[in-house]
């Protein structure tokens, strides 16, 4: 028992140092991203929750699209960010179709929004969510938006998702479509620890992202 325990304690002992390496290289990068941006770039925000990235994308001057189903990080990102001109809030969820779609919350997210809104999420079966704490939210078709944008702008300088597990289906489906050509660069989080079953295509996701883009034009490794 005891050695169990302090297995399972040297196991996150190294997932916290993995997630501070990955923090600082994800705070290097947003650096670089918006030194680099300039006014009338377009960008991309899937996941602004509150405004943590969505705020210094915006002070570059560039247009900005930013996307948060959450009815509180989007009050609280409306707070933040409702001022820039430059910048689009869209109360919805993105996915590869259009419609209505549950919102399943955290376990605590009453006692804590504010920290528990990160982990909201549209799909079904995840990690340490609340079974039956739910909201209803609009789904929108998010490679149509895309293709609208690129159609009207030619390029996307910036697309940024972390949409806890969402983001499974539309990388596929935005892969196969070829529509990351145009977009200069695009940063994901990937959630496979959160969704157990999802784990093989997103191995598979990976491996085929891997095979055709440099991680400076797609990194999946994002925070």
């Amino acid at each position: 028992m005891a050695e169990e325990q302090d297995k399972k304690q040297r196991r996150r002992a190294r997932w916290k140092e993995q997630r501070k390496l990955k923090n600082a290289r994800s705070e290097g990068m947003m650096l670089g991203i918006v030194s680099m941006l300039e006014p009338g770039d377009v960008v991309l925000d899937c996941g602004a929750n509150v405004g943590a990235v969505c705020e210094p994308l915006a002070r570059t001057g560039a247009i900005v699209h930013a996307f948060e189903p959450d009815p509180y990080a989007f009050g609280q990102l409306s707070e933040r960010v409702g001022k820039y001109d430059n910048v689009t809030l869209h109360n919805v969820a993105v996915g590869t179709k259009k419609g209505t779609v549950k919102l399943q919350r955290a376990e605590g997210f009453d006692d804590d929004p504010a920290r528990n809104s990160v982990k909201s999420t549209i799909l079904e079966g995840g990690r340490s969510t609340a079974e039956g704490d739910t909201v209803d939210v609009e789904l929108i078709d998010f490679p149509k938006f895309v293709k609208a944008l690129l159609k009207k702008h030619g390029k996307i300088a910036f697309l940024k998702m972390d949409i806890e597990g969402a983001e499974l289906e539309l990388m596929e489906k935005m892969f196969a479509a070829d529509m990351f050509e145009n977009i200069k660069l695009t940063v994901v989080e990937t959630h496979e620890k959160k969704f157990k079953d999802l784990r093989p295509r997103f191995a598979r996701l990976r491996e085929d992202v891997g095979a055709k883009y440099p991680v400076t034009k797609i990194n999946l490794d994002w925070i």
